[in-house]
C-alpha cells in the first residue's frame, strides 16, 4: 500500500500548523498536592508546556517535569512577567499546535486573572478549557477550623480582593457597605493592606472587637495561622511576621476556630 504523497503531506502539515493547540486555564488549589483535582493533575501529565507563578506551591509545582515548566511569576529582585506577556505566550505556544496548562494557585477565576486570559485566548482563536480548582477562598479558611458560612454566625460570605489594579484611582471595594451586610468577609492577598481595610471597616460602624484570623501558606507544610479583634489584627499580623500568601477572615466564624482548635488535624 503507497504512503502519502509529498503534496499530501504537505497539505497535512499545513493543516496542523493551522490548528492551534488547547489552552487549559487550570486551578491547582490552595497548595496541597493531593487536593489536585485529578484532572489537574492529568493535564500536568500530558502537557506540552506549563506556564505557573509560585502560588502552587513548591510540592505541586515540582510534580512537573523540568523540561515543560515554564516560570511566569515573580522573580528575584522584584521583576515580574507581565500579563500581556503572557497572554502573548500563550497564544503563541497555542499556535504551535501546542498543548498548553496555564497553572494558577487555587482557582483562576477567582481573582486568578483567568477571566482576562480567557477573553484574550478567544479574541485571538484560540480554543481553552478552564479547570476549577478547590479556592483557597473558602479552603484557606476551612483548614484552620473556620466556615465561611455558619447557621448561627453567618448566612452569607463575601469574596474581596486586597490587591486590585495599582492603576485606579481609588478602590472599588464598598467596605461600608459590607460593614452593613453583615456574614463573613474574606480578604484574598491582602496582607499588606491589612490596616487600611480593618480601619475601613471600623470607620463604616463594624464592631471593633468583630473576630479575624489571619492564614498564611494554607493547607502547605509551613502554614500558620494568627487570631485577633478588628481592632488588634494588625498588631497581631506585625508580631507574629504573617506575610503573604495569606486569606484573611473577618467575622463571628473566626471566633469558632477556638471551639474546634485542639481536634483540627
Amino acid at each position: 500500500m503507497s504512503g502519502p504523497t509529498d503534496a499530501e503531506s504537505s497539505d497535512s502539515d499545513a493543516e496542523a500548523a493551522d490548528s492551534p493547540g488547547t489552552v487549559y486555564l487550570v486551578g491547582s488549589g490552595p497548595g496541597d498536592p493531593e487536593l489536585l483535582t485529578v484532572k489537574a493533575k492529568r493535564l500536568l501529565e500530558s502537557a506540552d508546556v506549563v506556564l505557573h507563578d509560585k502560588l502552587p506551591g513548591p510540592e505541586i509545582i515540582g510534580l512537573i517535569p523540568e523540561e515543560k515548566r515554564e516560570d511566569v511569576g515573580k522573580r528575584a529582585g522584584g521583576e515580574r512577567t507581565s500579563q500581556a506577556d503572557i497572554n502573548a505566550r500563550l497564544v503563541e505556544l497555542a499556535r504551535e499546535g501546542k498543548t498548553v496548562v496555564r497553572l494558577k494557585g487555587g482557582d483562576s477565576f477567582v481573582f486568578g486573572r483567568g477571566g482576562e486570559e480567557a477573553q484574550h485566548l478567544a479574541a485571538n482563536g484560540i480554543p481553552f478549557e478552564y479547570v476549577p480548582g478547590i479556592t483557597s477562598a473558602i479552603a484557606g479558611p476551612g483548614v484552620a477550623g473556620i466556615p465561611v458560612t455558619h447557621r448561627d454566625h453567618a448566612s452569607s460570605v463575601s469574596f474581596v480582593t486586597g490587591h486590585e489594579d495599582p492603576t485606579k484611582d481609588e478602590s472599588s471595594v464598598n467596605w461600608d457597605a459590607l460593614a452593613a451586610t453583615g456574614g463573613t468577609i474574606v480578604v484574598l492577598m491582602g496582607v499588606g493592606k491589612l490596616p487600611d481595610y480593618t480601619q475601613a471597616l471600623r470607620d463604616a460602624g463594624m464592631d471593633p472587637e468583630t473576630p479575624v484570623a489571619l492564614v498564611e501558606r494554607a493547607t502547605w507544610e509551613d502554614m500558620r495561622v494568627a487570631t485577633g479583634t478588628l481592632d488588634t489584627i494588625v498588631d497581631v499580623r506585625d508580631a507574629a511576621g504573617i506575610e503573604p500568601p495569606a486569606i484573611t477572615v473577618i467575622g463571628d466564624v473566626a471566633g469558632t476556630r477556638e471551639e474546634v482548635l485542639h481536634f483540627l488535624r
